[in-house]
């Protein structure tokens, strides 16, 4: 994997990473990468070399047609930088690898010794119980407990199967990188991709943890679009309407109303990103 020589001299550069497959439900997590990388024309750095850590007949290649010429495109990790204004964002994003997963965080952690991050975010998705119908839930959690103390995060307790942005995240911590994980919860019962509700829910908090505004584009229109499709789909089931009825319910009930300083807090974060969207 050759230097990319873009990822040096960044501006208070931070890197978002995502992987597709058993981390990205929904593809939510994912298309938090695709949105950034075309609102922000991030240009492509390099690419891993996919033959060492892909099994193609999982992550199949794809042909497509592009000004009349046949070509195919590999899965792979891609690694672009977007330059936005307040500062420059490293996007990580492609298939979780099939192989040799220490190899494929040694050069990720290469990569990002170089980038000198003053944050890394990584980003997940996993399908529960939380119907379509309220706000998603996006569980964050950080390396540290300063980290944790300045953003309003947990430190995290889980204990069992983890997935490469496990990995990834705990490499970034030992390594002194401060690391924060957010994971949206998308619900079970429309588990086809793509799910922009729950990727306009990841967007949203990001923005709050890097205190930075994103341009949301049409998330925010695809998402309402989304929730009315699957309404017009439950409608014809009784069965299915009943039971997302209750998860409704269960959902409320377990929701405490919002204290005053969280409302105060909540606020402010929205000031914030109005007045640098003004700016």
């Amino acid at each position: 994997m050759a230097e990319a020589r873009g990822l040096r001299g960044l501006r208070n550069p931070a890197v978002i990473a995502a992987f597709g497959g058993w981390n990205d439900a929904g593809d939510a997590a994912s298309g938090v990468i695709d949105h950034l990388v075309d609102t922000y024309r991030a240009e492509l750095e390099f690419a891993i070399d996919p033959e060492e850590f892909y099994d193609f007949q999982v992550n199949r290649p794809t042909t497509r047609l592009i000004d009349g010429k046949r070509t195919i495109e590999w899965p792979t990790t891609e690694v672009l930088v977007a330059n936005l204004p307040e500062r420059d964002l490293v996007l990580i994003g492609g298939p979780e690898p099939n192989y040799r997963w220490q190899e494929y965080l040694n050069r990720l952690m290469s990569l990002l010794r170089s980038v000198r991050p003053e944050m890394v975010v990584v980003l997940g998705a996993l399908l529960t119980d939380a119907p379509h119908t309220r706000p998603v839930p996006v569980s964050g959690t950080a390396s540290d407990a300063e980290l944790a103390a300045e953003l309003g995060l947990e430190i995290s307790d889980y204990e069992g199967p983890t997935g490469i942005v496990g990995v990834l995240s705990q490499e970034c911590s030992v390594a002194g990188m401060p690391v924060v994980s957010m994971w949206a919860s998308v619900p079970h019962y429309v588990a086809e991709p793509p799910n922009p509700k729950a990727t306009l829910a990841l967007m949203t908090r990001l923005e709050d943890v890097l205190n930075l505004p994103l341009d949301p584009g049409e998330l925010p229109e695809a998402a309402e679009s989304w929730v009315e499709q699957v309404n017009e789909l439950v409608a014809d089931d009784p069965d299915i309407a009943g039971y997302i009825a209750a998860l409704e319910e269960r959902r409320d009930e377990a929701t405490p109303a919002p204290s005053g300083d969280a409302i105060a807090a909540e606020f402010e974060r929205y000031l914030r990103r109005r007045d640098r969207r003004r700016g």
